[in-house]
């Protein structure tokens, strides 16, 4: 579905990934996100694939774990040996965040799936809990864009924004028909709420 990103794409428009620790002093972002939306996930989700530990400080310099994933999974087809696929969208899953904010945690690259079993022995799975996620959808633009300036954003949101406070278990990306073009693309960010919280009046 995302074979058209080519290499070159993807190490320009991951470079800069992080959990949204960016510094204060970047430049706003020049394309604006849609209102987050928060959501209720019934049902846990099954996501098999590839994982990386890395810190958002490694991913700013260009050379870190999630550039060489992304590159690896295209160039060695990695999405067609997941077995048991529910469709064909890929799913970034970050989790297993630090206490410490420059601290490591775990990015996933892969797709939903049926079953975890029978997964070829280097594959990962991470299974997304039930419970409240705020979904943002992002406005349409080239990834090597819309990724980084969605982070920046993302940082920048209060509790009140969310529709309750960030948990730091499991939040993740989803990438659909609607960024088949890499080009002209659309992504879902989809941030897990600690549960019982309320959101503060604005």
């Amino acid at each position: 579905m995302l074979a058209t990103i080519t290499r070159s794409l993807v190490l320009t428009s991951l470079a800069f990934v992080s959990t949204g620790a960016f510094p204060a002093q970047d430049a706003a972002p020049s394309t604006l996100m849609a209102p987050p939306v928060k959501t209720t996930l019934a049902a846990p989700i099954y996501v098999a694939g590839y994982s990386v530990r890395t810190t958002g400080a490694a991913e700013a310099t260009g050379q870190g774990e999630i550039v060489k994933l992304w590159t690896r999974f295209f160039t060695d087809g990695l999405a067609e040996g997941i077995p048991h696929r529910s469709n064909q969208n890929l799913m970034v899953v970050y989790s297993d965040y630090p206490t410490d904010p420059g601290g490591e945690f775990t990015y996933l690259l892969g797709s939903q799936v049926d079953s975890v079993e029978g997964l070829p022995k280097d594959m990962v799975f991470r299974k997304i809990p039930p419970g409240n996620y705020a979904v943002i959808t992002s406005p349409q633009g080239p990834l090597q864009e819309v990724i980084p300036n969605m982070w920046k954003q993302i940082a920048t949101l209060t509790p009140a924004d969310l529709g309750g406070k960030r948990s730091y278990v499991m939040d993740y990306e989803v990438y659909d028909e609607r960024a088949a073009d890499p080009g002209n693309a659309i992504v879902e960010f989809h941030l897990g709420l600690a549960p019982d919280t309320a959101a503060p009046a604005k």
